[in-house]
């Protein structure tokens, strides 16, 4: 079976909202440092997390994340 990578468009739609990562981290309660790993593949976000910045950001989960 082949390995599935979790990525995601967050810089993409961050920018597209016009918020610096530190704006978005504010939002959503997590550090800047977590947003800038979340958008580099660094780190995965729980659910919950995922499921807020979708929140934040007006998106739905599957335009953020994405398997590939």
């Amino acid at each position: 079976m082949e390995t599935l990578i979790f990525k995601n468009r967050l810089k993409e739609v961050r920018k597209q909202e016009n918020l610096s990562q530190q704006e978005l981290a504010n939002m959503v309660g997590v550090s800047r440092n977590t947003i800038s790993s979340i958008e580099r593949g660094k780190f995965n976000p729980t659910a919950k997390l995922a499921l807020i910045l979708c929140i934040a950001l007006n998106r739905k989960f599957e335009d953020l994340f994405y398997l590939e």
